[in-house]
């Protein structure tokens, strides 16, 4: 196993920049950190920012920043945290595509690592915080050695820990891969190449707080010994983050607290008891219960009327209110909003081919949770192309998109593309799809799954995973295994032992409760985990236990609710899927494909109205829906890459007519002569005679004449045919 080796170096040296008149200091920290060097300069740029880190780890380069407004935001019930990751091309040396040439909208790569930044920092602000807070990483140098995404999330924990806004950091992020069994600290980019394990985890001083992990079927043991070395790594780097907070921290700044006042709680429960809140959220029906809460509302509202300044806040209240009364019915009562046991799953139900025309499709049901999931299949040429800082991924061969429309929630809005959620949750599903995905070579075609929430009550991103499954099956894509996916809630009390998993969380539960932990995965292992939290960490017993719950539940429903409605993939594509025919050429013969300026791969094009695709290795991809055509294009690219020999047999079209002869066409740009004195058996005086341009005829090759010129004839063919089909009998 390799080892962190985090060394502490470096404290309390001084740099300055030198202007006219003027001489900024500032400080530089550095440790060695999994065999790179990692140096933080503090004071040296964005001074007018709370907290501000230049990082340095190799050679990329990130400017970590962390601002907060003066004020709280009015009107709103949540803490206002904005995370942006900004890439910039010039850190790779390219210039960005496009006609404005410069950076546009975030990539996924972009949305994805602010999420990841977001997630174990929400929960260590103040809950009564709600100042804006907006948490900036620019990336402006990329060492394919050290990850920029990694390098952002330990310097957005600085910067906020330097800063004087409300925080109760640090916390530090640890990437690990595996590689024939042993785990690699922070890999470089060809090391994720190879790696089994691509796994993302955040600490505060005991306790993980964010887990993120795509894999290729690892056992959960070996999962958690993973988790744990990271956490390791992390309280080393901890500890590096206390000594610079120590020399560059400010003093934490006051701010106007948003909680909601004691006497509202107390005066609340006069007008609605505990037990009457029970009955009110006690219900498996998310409709009724909005209903209950809307009617408790109503009775808050008419009993405070003359109460200007609590009738502002009820909302958050009530909220609170509810919040209490589910966790002390789970916690305390073992008790479940919808009446289910601790570890039991929620109704399901699967089925598939339900849209017609498509290339396939299934749906998925957990309780008032339903996704159904349509398949596209498409040429390689069809293949998502990447323009980011990774040099390694240049192309995306297989898409997951997860939408989530406003009437799956009995809401009216209107649609405004995918928000960072929904970029979030198609990643998740493709993370967990691509290990048992066949390769190009087995399968040469682009993939999208599309997975449209029709309704939802927690838990939609697992939903779309076993959706997703079941499709591509149907689809006929020849996935390795299946994959399912199912959630895990927590509920705590006072104490770390004082605490309890729940199986399967709907909305409701993950609304009030501290987790949502998702994990997805085959029979084997898992290939899959998004652990989101709202409290500041969890134990290892919390962890251990929530991965053995979701293993148990996952495989109930692969084997009792995915395995009946389909057990494997179809054996052939769809009736309205392209098909695709893939041969092998010599490299060489590329350009004869394709031909000057693209002139003979287009003709083979116009004429069979197929799809091709050739590989810099020469593996040819034809694809198309008519199979007559796509053998003809075929035999068209074998023949314009096979070099003529005496005793081939070819089928030609007459293109010219000469008193010599005639030319013929053999495939687009692959032509020959037949003599005339070869054309019959008879003698004749004029090729018109027996041939007309258009004449589709069968020659075989004599070879190279006297002069070297390879020569043809149609008199010899049938015989020649004859012999062959004798020699192969």
């Amino acid at each position: 196993m390799r080892e962190a080796h985090a060394q502490f170096s470096s404290f309390g040296i001084f740099g300055w920049i030198v202007r006219q008149k003027e001489v900024r200091m500032y400080k530089s920290f550095s440790m060695e950190l999994a065999g790179r060097t990692l140096t933080v300069d503090v004071g040296r740029v964005a001074a007018q920012a709370n907290g501000a880190a230049f990082m340095h780890y190799g050679d990329t380069v990130v400017l970590s920043t962390a601002t907060a407004s003066d004020a709280p935001r009015e009107g709103i019930d949540f803490f206002p945290l904005s995370v942006e990751y900004e890439e910039k091309l010039y850190a790779v040396g390219k210039i960005p595509g496009g006609f404005n040439k410069r950076e546009g909208k975030a990539s996924e790569n972009a949305i994805l690592t602010s999420r990841v930044i977001d997630r174990p920092m929400r929960p260590l602000f103040p809950k009564d915080y709600r100042n804006d807070v907006t948490l900036n990483n620019m990336v402006m140098s990329v060492d394919p050695e050290c990850s920029p995404e990694l390098t952002a999330m330990l310097g957005s924990a600085i910067a906020t820990a330097i800063s004087d806004i409300p925080f109760d950091g640090p916390c530090a992020t640890t990437q690990v891969g595996l590689i024939d069994g042993n785990f690699i600290i922070n890999p470089n980019a060809t090391q994720n190449l190879e790696s089994d394990l691509k796994l993302t985890v955040a600490s505060t001083r005991e306790k993980v707080i964010m887990i993120e992990a795509g894999a290729n079927e690892v056992p959960e043991a070996k999962m958690i010994e993973a988790i744990f070395e990271a956490h390791k790594v992390n309280q080393e780097v901890i500890a590096f983050i206390d000594r610079i907070v120590a020399e560059c921290g400010k003093p934490k700044h006051d701010y106007v607290s948003c909680a909601v006042p004691a006497e509202l709680f107390e005066a609340m429960k006069e007008v609605v008891s505990p037990e009457e809140m029970e009955q009110a959220v006690f219900t498996d029906e998310k409709q009724k219960r909005e209903e209950n809460i809307r009617v408790v509302k109503e009775k808050l509202t008419e009993a405070f009327a003359e109460k200007e300044e609590w009738l502002a806040i009820l909302d958050e209240a009530l909220y609170q209110y509810q919040k209490k009364t589910v966790r002390k019915m789970i916690l305390k009562d073992h008790k479940r909003p919808d009446g289910r046991q601790i570890t039991q799953i929620r109704p399901l139900a699967a089925e598939i081919d339900l849209i017609p025309r498509v290339h396939g499709s299934a749906m998925f049901t957990r309780g008032q949770t339903q996704i159904c999931t349509v398949t596209t299949l498409a040429p390689l040429a069809e293949a998502q192309r990447l323009d980011g800082l990774d040099e390694n991924e240049t192309s995306k061969r297989y898409m997951h998109h997860y939408n989530f429309p406003s009437y799956s929630v009995g809401e009216t809005k209107p649609s405004r593309g995918p928000g960072r959620r929904e970029i979030g949750h198609g990643a998740l599903a493709e993370r967990a799809l691509v290990p048992v995905l066949p390769t190009e070579a087995e399968f040469p075609y682009a993939i999208r799954t599309v997975s449209e929430t029709f309704e939802s009550n927690g838990s939609t991103s697992q939903a779309s995973i076993c959706a997703s499954t079941m499709s591509l099956m149907a689809a006929g894509v020849p996935i390795k295994k299946a994959v399912a996916g199912i959630s895990c809630g927590l509920v705590t009390g006072e104490t770390d032992d004082d605490y309890i998993v729940l199986t399967d969380i709907q909305g409701l539960e993950d609304f009030f409760g501290d987790m949502d932990f998702k994990v997805a995965g085959t029979h084997e292992g898992i290939t899959a985990i998004q652990m989101d939290i709202k409290i500041h960490g969890l134990t290892r017993q919390i962890i251990e236990e929530a991965i053995a719950r979701t293993r148990e539940a996952r495989i109930y429903i692969l084997d009792e609710v995915m395995a009946p409605v389909i057990a494997k993939p179809r054996t052939e594509v769809g009736k309205y899927a392209p098909k695709i025919i893939q041969i092998q050429i010599d490299p060489a013969k590329i350009g004869d494909v394709v031909g000057q300026r693209g002139k003979t791969i287009n003709a083979i094009i116009e004429e069979t109205g197929v799809k091709i695709d050739i590989t810099d290795e020469g593996a040819v991809s034809v694809c198309g829906t008519d199979k007559a055509m796509m053998d003809k294009a075929v035999r068209y690219i074998q023949t314009i890459v096979t070099d003529f020999e005496e005793g081939q047999i070819f089928t030609g079209k007459v293109i010219s007519i000469k008193e010599f002869g005639a030319f013929l066409e053999f495939a687009p740009g692959k032509e020959g002569m037949v003599h005339i004195s070869k054309i019959c058996k008879e003698r004749i005086n004029r090729v018109e005679d027996v041939l007309t341009l258009g004449d589709v005829v069968k020659v075989v090759c004599l070879g190279k004449d006297k002069m070297g010129r390879i020569s043809f004839s149609i008199k010899d063919a049938k015989a020649a045919e004859a012999k062959l089909q004798n020699k192969e009998e």
